[in-house]
């Protein structure tokens, strides 16, 4: 596999060389493409990742499936859960990267900003206080998570589906904040600005 050079400065996306695009499958290829056109950048996440390109694109196509499509929760929902969990794990990179899709979703800037700072000084509504509790407490303290913690989620209408789908969230992204905290990703430049 042919890789670049880390850059010597702060454009450094990873502790690890990060593959060109001749060194990746087909797929992750494609993937940056498509990135590309429809954002106008390809997420540094992507690139990163990109090491192990078979990985990578069995992480995005489960990721992909949970955040990007429609699904039981909101849109806005799935990423304030996605940014109070890197936010709790502070995971530089996923707490601005889907800061910036909270703030498209939510269309409010001050909210998606108290939220990746700490929850608790956000205008939430009850349900999102209540998803707010419990994707912390599940993420600080999972030996502690009992039946009990899902009554308050049913408590603000949350179903089994959505329950299933908000434990997958949490979940997917303790899971991804590692590997990008881990390997020191980088969040793209473009992400600061997303929605404001």
């Amino acid at each position: 596999m042919t890789t670049t050079q880390p850059p010597t400065d702060e454009r450094r996306l990873s502790y690890l060389p990060v593959p060109d695009a001749s060194g990746v499958p087909e797929g992750v290829s494609k993937l940056w493409a498509k990135a590309e056109a429809n954002m106008g950048f390809v997420p540094n996440v992507f690139r990163a990742q990109a090491v192990n390109g078979e990985q990578f694109l069995a992480w995005w196509n489960y990721f992909n499936l949970l955040l990007n499509k429609e699904g039981y929760l909101s849109n806005a929902e799935r990423e304030l859960v996605a940014v109070v969990v890197s936010s709790v794990n502070r995971c530089l990179y996923c707490a601005v990267s889907h800061g910036a899709a909270l703030r498209h979703f939510d269309g409010d800037p001050q909210k998606a900003d108290a939220v990746a700072v700490n929850w608790r000084h956000a205008t939430l509504t009850e349900r999102e206080r209540v998803l707010c509790e419990y994707a912390e407490k599940l993420t600080l303290r999972p030996a502690e998570v009992t039946e009990a913690d899902l009554q308050p989620l049913r408590g603000v209408g949350l179903d089994d589906h959505q329950i299933m789908e908000l434990v997958q969230v949490i979940g997917m992204f303790n899971m991804t904040n590692r590997v990008s905290s881990a390997l020191g990703f980088q969040p793209n430049a473009e992400y600061y600005v997303q929605s404001r």
